[in-house]
């Protein structure tokens, strides 16, 4: 239903329905953009699905180990095997567009290339289950980073999908039938205008022929008469 504001002219015509062909193509570029990053978060959530599945696993296999450790060994040989760390981690945040979200991408550094210095402790007082529990950890590590990716940018692409979902179904079901409402209004004004003027120019036609012919009738009356006094 056409607004109580519109105004019935042909400029307000003109540019309503320019506004309706600027709608058209913002909901159809909405609609490829909401398309499109649906698309990018199916995959993402896949990916996410594998990475968890593979860091719980990794976890799992890594406490596995820790408990055996903890069973050949004392809690205190533990503790002072884990007291002073050797490697040292850099965390690196970059950012990359994906259909105007930026989702984040990790790196990360150690202090040393050297495989050998992720084990902070000596070799003669541990167990070899400790050992591996480190190793696990430290081979789920990347993953680790790669989940934490992966779900920050699903959150992230999951807010921009409702927030264009809610402009396509703006644009969809209020702006654009109610620009077409209001354009249908306004040319219906217009014919409504165009008629009446047509119908009055019509009557004023008729009048003027109407006193143009009862002019001529007098004129011949007159002439009449006076030929009848002569």
């Amino acid at each position: 239903m056409a607004g109580s504001t519109v105004i019935p002219t042909r400029m307000e015509l003109t540019r309503l329905k320019k506004k309706l062909v600027t709608a058209r193509k913002g909901h159809k570029l909405l609609k490829d953009k909401r398309d499109e990053l649906m698309r990018q978060f199916l995959i993402m959530v896949r990916e996410n699905k594998e990475l968890r599945e593979q860091v719980e696993k990794g976890i799992e296999d890594a406490n596995r180990g820790f408990a055996l450790a903890r069973s050949s060994m004392s809690d205190e040989s533990v503790r002072v095997a884990f007291m002073a760390p050797k490697q040292r981690v850099s965390l690196d945040v970059s950012y990359k567009n994906i259909m105007s979200v930026n989702v984040p991408e990790y790196s990360f550094e150690t202090r040393t290339s050297d495989a050998a210095d992720m084990f902070s402790y000596g070799y003669a007082f541990t167990s070899a289950d400790l050992d591996d529990a480190v190793q696990q950890l430290s081979d789920i590590f990347p993953k680790m980073l790669r989940l934490a990716e992966t779900e920050k940018s699903c959150q992230l692409m999951a807010a921009e999908i409702e927030k264009t979902r809610r402009r396509v179904n703006a644009l969809e079901h209020v702006m654009i039938p109610q620009l077409e409402a209001d354009i249908k209004f306004i040319a219906m004004k217009l014919d409504e205008s165009e008629r009446s003027s047509q119908i009055r120019l019509m009557k004023v036609k008729d009048m003027m022929l109407e006193d143009a012919h009862h002019y001529s009738e007098k004129e011949e009356e007159r002439a009449r008469e006076l030929e009848a006094q002569t």
